[in-house]
């Protein structure tokens, strides 16, 4: 034991590997944590609105604090407060998570790509995965000098903390604040308007986006604002794969 610890401390090659990459990962961090700064405010404000609700129902502050931290599932952490103050039935809760959580199949499958080859961190990335970390992971240009599996970590890590702040605060002081949360779930759609619009401006060609966009809208006047995510969600993976190779030569024709 003591001939490792020598052997580590006095080859120069070891330690140079060592500090090399430490520095690789608080150089990842730096540059992941710019990007979720828009995710902070939004987080830790609906955060702490969670940790109210809950507060408001009976819960002490631990509950929204573990919820948060193990659960981390944003719109489904409301329903299932809820759920825990009537009779349990598994198969009604496993149904109403698909239901509402239906769009996480889509963002796993479109990430596979993003996460080969990232270690034993893409375990966490995947229990981690919400939207707001797909929209900075999937559509980021990572430089190339930040190793890119760290740097999608650091996104997961950081999201899930802030939310996980955010419900701290509001189950801790819940008890002495009183207000009205209606319409609190407009922040998180306004933050991606935010991300959509800055993809935007980064793109030259748009035609993803434009696919997004007219077949969510076809699918909203299909089947109606309550149901049309997840056709939409499977009719734009299904053209996306159909496209994807046309698409990857516009993008290599633009640059």
């Amino acid at each position: 034991m003591n001939d490792t610890k020598e052997s580590f401390h006095t080859n120069p090659l070891r330690i140079y590997n060592h500090m090399n990459k430490r520095n690789q990962i608080w150089v990842a961090f730096r540059a992941a944590f710019p990007y979720t700064v828009p995710i902070l405010a939004g987080f830790v404000f609906l955060g702490i609105a969670y940790g109210i609700f809950m507060n408001s129902l009976g819960f002490s502050a631990i509950y929204p604090i573990l919820m948060s931290l193990f659960i981390f599932a944003g719109s489904m952490e409301f329903v299932a407060a809820t759920l825990l103050l009537i009779t349990f039935g598994p198969i009604n809760a496993l149904v109403l998570t698909l239901m509402v959580n239906a769009r996480h199949l889509f963002y796993g499958i479109s990430m596979l790509d993003k996460y080969r080859g990232i270690g034993k961190k893409k375990l966490y990335m995947i229990y981690g995965l919400c939207d707001e970390s797909f929209a900075i992971n999937s559509t980021v240009n990572i430089p190339n000098f930040v190793d890119k599996g760290w740097f999608m970590f650091f996104v997961t890590l950081l999201n899930h903390f802030y939310w996980v702040i955010g419900s701290a605060i509001g189950g801790i002081f819940g008890s002495y604040v009183k207000f009205n949360t209606e319409g609190l779930e407009f922040v998180m759609t306004s933050l991606f308007v935010v991300i959509f619009i800055e993809q935007w401006m980064k793109e030259k060609k748009h035609h993803s986006a434009v696919l997004g966009l007219g077949l969510s809208t076809i699918s909203l006047l299909i089947f109606g604002g309550t149901h049309f995510i997840i056709p939409a969600m499977i009719a734009i993976l299904g053209v996306l794969i159909l496209l994807r190779k046309q698409l990857e030569k516009v993008e290599v024709s633009a640059t």
